[in-house]
């Protein structure tokens, strides 16, 4: 019998955010400007066994859609092997991708055929010139040419990330509602969020998501009813028009009160907010099947404890030096 996830606020947890790795190629602004940067003594990333049975547990609790995250999940050896794996635990239903594109386009058919039916692609601009200095690579045609390799490899959801910065590329919003027209993709503009890592970068570049919802309605675009497991924008489209645009904003009020995911990092913590103080290690019951009943509890356990919200607002990003850390 499936237990449903819950926590104390009666919230209903149905969706899980698994990071591969920390490990990113890319140095974005935002995030990694100075590049990854790997520390030592730390433990192996999961193996996929023992990303096999978390899981199976997650599925007994209801959990119904994962999203494979990294750092750049791309760059995980075993990603082919552990999508397949997720992809056929029963319950499972959507298998989801955060990616920045990295050889996307020769890898699109692997990805749908070992499961993945979801794909969120990082574009934090159109200008060539302008994606390159915020990523630190050159590489714009190539993301964009793996967005339509993903679309004929038949991926049936594609949405686009994009951070929005002030003063860096909030100018191009007549652009990306263009370019989601001409193509009817769906596409997500994200705050800049504080962490331990950017606090000065943060104060600089921060935009309010509000800003642009009201941009978006004077045009004549209006909010979507909320979709089962969708995760935490608030979608907008145009009546009559292709392409969607949604704005995660994590400083606007009530922004935890629909929150419905958990987040696994690529060692295995549970964490149970991006924004957290730390991280609960599940690792010590996934190392074998027998565990399972022990591990649930744990799970349902845990997420009982998870704190009404954030406190970004008191400018506390807990314990996350940056967003590649586990996941965003």
């Amino acid at each position: 019998m499936i237990q449903p996830l819950t926590d104390g606020q009666g919230r209903r947890f149905e969706y899980l955010r698994l990071s591969l790795t920390d490990v990113c190629n890319f140095r974005c602004s935002y995030c990694l400007p100075d590049g990854y940067r790997r520390q030592e003594g730390l433990p192996a990333n999961l193996t996929v066994g023992e990303t096999g049975r978390l899981i199976a547990a997650f599925a007994r609790l209801g959990l119904w859609k994962v999203r494979l995250t990294g750092g750049e999940p791309s760059l995980r050896p075993e990603l082919l092997d552990i999508a397949r794996t997720v992809a056929a635990t029963p319950g499972i239903r959507t298998l989801a991708m955060t990616t920045n594109g990295y050889r996307l386009a020769e890898r699109a058919q692997d990805y749908a055929l070992a499961g993945i039916t979801a794909l969120n692609v990082s574009v934090d601009s159109l200008e060539p010139a302008r994606f390159a200095a915020i990523t630190g690579h050159d590489r714009l045609g190539e993301v964009l040419d793996g967005i339509a390799a993903a679309r004929l490899a038949g991926i049936r959801s594609i949405k686009l990330n994009s951070v929005l910065m002030r003063g860096i590329n909030d100018d191009e919003l007549e652009s990306f509602i263009a370019f989601v027209q001409r193509h009817d993709l769906a596409l997500r503009f994200i705050e800049v969020m504080r962490t331990n890592d950017n606090p000065a970068f943060f104060e600089r570049y921060h935009l309010a998501g509000a800003e642009i919802a009201a941009k978006l309605e004077a045009l004549g675009w209006r909010p979507l009813p909320r979709e089962a497991g969708a995760g935490p924008a608030v979608v907008y489209a145009q009546p009559g028009r292709p392409g969607q645009i949604g704005i995660i904003a994590p400083y606007a009020k009530d922004f935890c009160a629909s929150c419905n995911r958990l987040r696994v990092s690529a060692r295995g913590k549970l964490h149970l907010c991006l924004f957290g103080d730390h991280g609960i290690d599940l690792r010590v019951l996934l190392q074998s099947d027998d565990q399972q009943q022990d591990l649930i509890a744990r799970i349902a356990a845990l997420t009982l404890t998870k704190a009404p919200g954030h406190r970004l607002h008191q400018g506390d990003s807990g314990a996350t030096p940056h967003l590649a850390s586990i996941g965003g």
